[in-house]
């Protein structure tokens, strides 16, 4: 199968042939076409196998196609992101696609000054990928408006509600013609973005190219169990030990970026990191130097788990294991991509454990672990496996207390304080689907 057999038209080809795409791959090959025959969709694929052609070259054709040239202040088509980041790298990449047509793309996010966007959407942009918060405030001062909106597109939808941005999006669902075009892309659906689907999306076409929720073959995967206090120092060990290049590290809070950054460049390590503190300018800076190898390592949030493609990128480590089981599969997913290997870290102390239990248990695997010399853990990380389970060691049975004590009666049984198990049970981050009214859809 090649583009050609899709249906697209000889600009679009030359512009994937500039690029270097030679055949579709599977979700490529099955949504272009469903895309181009106006369906609502809903793919779900693992991350590097070009979803944001599979919905950027359809929806680029539609609007060389169809439909009348963009008014002043609006939009014909609007990609939501849920990170400064992905905004831009997904509008590079409609930039390159649109290269050869007669099309006008932007992108809106927050953390920069709203008035040259304002400024710039005053002759209107047929293509407009935008973080929710910022289309909102624009859509508020009247500097856009969504009247001639053909198509919407979600960009890792699950994301934008594990950040909390489900009002958001029902605001801006209100906003939205009700006769339009839905596309959901996404390398995992959770049970929330498929009720989410259900109350956006008419009749929609669902593509699955790969099992649900399982990170790239092409990934070798593997834990290494250490105290947290010793993480940083079983970084550095690693790293100087394998002599590692270009490691993009997740760390799970702002301070945690800062601190291991402060320590690394303390070392003489070039390094740098990003979260949402930091300043927009000053995020898409360390971004761009991590990808020209300026810098050797880059310290991030999960602001940088979604959608980055960064070329030919050898290792990411996690030095913190994700909250929500699904960004373990998004973060790994930085590497192995396009056909290439790569290999993930994850330095897990026993706090970690469930959090551990429940990424086996979706990707449905037991990550290998491996010891490694002078770091055995004091707090021993207990056993996990696929099933969700946390084995524990069995414990001594205790002698029942024949006199009154600090003991507590439990169902005819003496009970220690000390007996509670140190593993607390695996609580899942509750996210909140946004309640749409639907009312009547037209049908298209």
């Amino acid at each position: 199968m090649t583009f050609a057999t899709l249906g697209l038209i000889e600009p679009l080809l030359r512009a994937l042939e500039t690029l270097g795409y030679q055949t579709p791959t599977p979700v490529q090959a099955q949504a272009i076409p469903a895309v181009l025959a106006g369906r609502d969709l809903m793919a779900a694929a693992q991350t590097g196998t070009g979803k944001t052609a599979g919905f950027a070259v359809p929806l680029l054709q539609l609007l060389t196609m169809e439909g009348p040239k963009v008014a002043a202040n609006s939009a014909r088509a609007l990609i939501l992101c849920p990170t400064r980041e992905l905004a831009e790298q997904v509008h590079a990449s409609v930039a390159e696609y649109a290269q050869n047509l007669p099309l006008t793309t932007y992108a809106v996010y927050g953390g920069v000054s709203i008035n040259p966007q304002m400024m710039k959407l005053r002759k209107g942009v047929d293509i407009l990928v935008a973080t929710p918060g910022r289309l909102i405030d624009l859509f508020r001062q009247n500097a856009l408006k969504l009247n001639q909106l053909q198509t919407l597109v979600l960009d890792e939808a699950d994301r934008m509600l594990d950040l909390g941005f489900s009002e958001e999006l029902a605001n801006i669902y209100r906003m939205l013609p009700k006769k339009r075009q839905t596309l959901l892309f996404s390398a995992t659906f959770s049970d929330e973005i498929r009720q989410l689907a259900g109350q956006m999306l008419n009749d929609p076409l669902t593509i699955e190219v790969s099992p649900r929720n399982v990170a790239a073959n092409t990934v070798k995967q593997w834990v290494v169990p250490v105290d947290k206090k010793r993480k940083a120092e079983l970084f550095v060990h690693l790293m100087r030990k394998g002599r590692w290049k270009q490691v993009l590290v997740f760390a799970k809070t702002r301070n945690g970026v800062d601190a291991l950054v402060d320590k690394l460049q303390g070392l003489g390590i070039n390094a740098d990191g990003i979260h949402g503190d930091k300043p927009q300018a000053t995020r898409q800076r360390a971004l761009d130097r991590f990808k020209s190898s300026d810098v050797q390592i880059l310290v991030a949030t999960d602001v940088a788990a979604r959608g980055l493609d960064i070329e030919d990128l050898p290792l990411v480590v996690n030095f913190d294991l994700p909250i929500v089981a699904e960004d373990y599969i998004h973060r790994i997913g930085r590497t192995g991509r396009a056909g290439n290997t790569g290999e993930a870290i994850s330095l897990v102390c026993a706090d970690e454990v469930n959090m551990l239990s429940a990424i086996e248990m979706l990707t449905r695997q037991t990550l290998t672990r491996h010891m490694e010399q002078d770091f055995e853990p004091e707090h021993r990380v207990p056993d996990t496996d696929a099933s969700g389970q946390v084995v524990k060691k069995p414990k001594k049975p205790k002698k029942p207390k024949t006199s009154g004590g600090g003991g507590k009666r439990n169902l005819g049984k003496w009970v220690e304080s000390g007996d509670a198990s140190p593993v607390e049970p695996s609580i899942k981050p509750v996210r909140k689907v946004p309640v749409f009214n639907t009312g009547p859809r037209k049908k298209k």
